[in-house]
């Protein structure tokens, strides 16, 4: 496993991605309503990314057609945009995107509710939200890796759901993925020690119901196994001698991680 450290000056350099990414989620989760359609989100993500000044990250990526990942309802993630996906009044559907400034690499996910949602989803949300957070308080330099999965299952499995195995966070850089993966699921071995200059992905996807997930006919989008919804909520944080904070969001949105 090679880790790539960034040294303090490419962390503020990776904030400029970070922002962009933000920003334009915020703004496309805005747009999340019943009767609009899965590609027409995508198209303002890559408008706005590139208004911004960026490249969307996602689009041609290993020859992923979108500038988003649409996931709805029991859809965990990798869902490809569609003029045929058209939202409901009920829905949940995580949105990941991100943007590509001055070669770095913005990630981010947020699962989003169409009009009013059922109680049960609701939950899903909060609790998901709960997670990705919990991951993020747990990156703090001396904790080990699998801390974060720790963090991460504690809190699902507390509330009665389902820890997504087959997917996870990752390190990000000038590449989407690199070392190392971030399991949001606790590993005993997976005792890495965690460092000023990683910089990860903390990605919880959480499910209503079993943890098991199956392929689509695609190729990319990822089902529920039992049908029930899942969750999603990603942000990047990278860990300095300062202690960790969040690339992906906004001056005006900034939340410490210590919180």
């Amino acid at each position: 496993m090679a880790v790539i450290k960034k040294s303090k000056a490419e962390i503020e350099a990776m904030k400029e991605a970070g922002r962009v990414s933000a920003k334009v989620l915020r703004e496309v989760g805005a747009r999340v309503e019943p009767g609009i359609s899965t590609l027409e989100l995508d198209r303002m993500c890559e408008m706005l990314i590139r208004l911004e000044g960026g490249v969307p990250a996602f689009k041609g990526y290993m020859g992923f057609p979108g500038s988003i990942c649409a996931s709805v309802n029991d859809a965990i993630v990798h869902g490809i945009p569609s003029a045929d996906v058209i939202l409901q009044e009920g829905d949940i559907i995580s949105i990941d995107t991100g943007a590509i400034v001055d070669g770095w690499v913005g990630d981010n996910a947020w699962t989003f509710a169409v009009g009013s949602i059922s109680p049960e989803k609701q939950k899903l949300l909060e609790v998901t939200e709960q997670c990705m957070w919990a991951g993020l308080d747990a990156m703090q330099e001396g904790n080990r890796l699998n801390d974060i999965g720790r963090a991460v299952q504690t809190i699902a499995e507390n509330n009665g759901f389902g820890v997504v195995r087959e997917y996870v966070g990752h390190g990000v850089g000038r590449s989407m993925h690199e070392d190392p993966n971030v399991p949001n699921y606790f590993i005993r071995t997976n005792r890495m020690p965690l460092e000023v200059g990683m910089v990860f992905a903390i990605e919880p996807m959480i499910n209503m119901g079993t943890y098991k997930t199956r392929q689509g006919d695609d190729g990319w989008i990822v089902y529920t196994a039992d049908g029930l919804p899942s969750a999603h909520f990603e942000k990047m944080v990278a860990i300095t001698e300062d202690g960790p904070i969040i690339l992906t969001t906004e001056p005006d949105h900034r939340r410490p991680v210590n919180d």
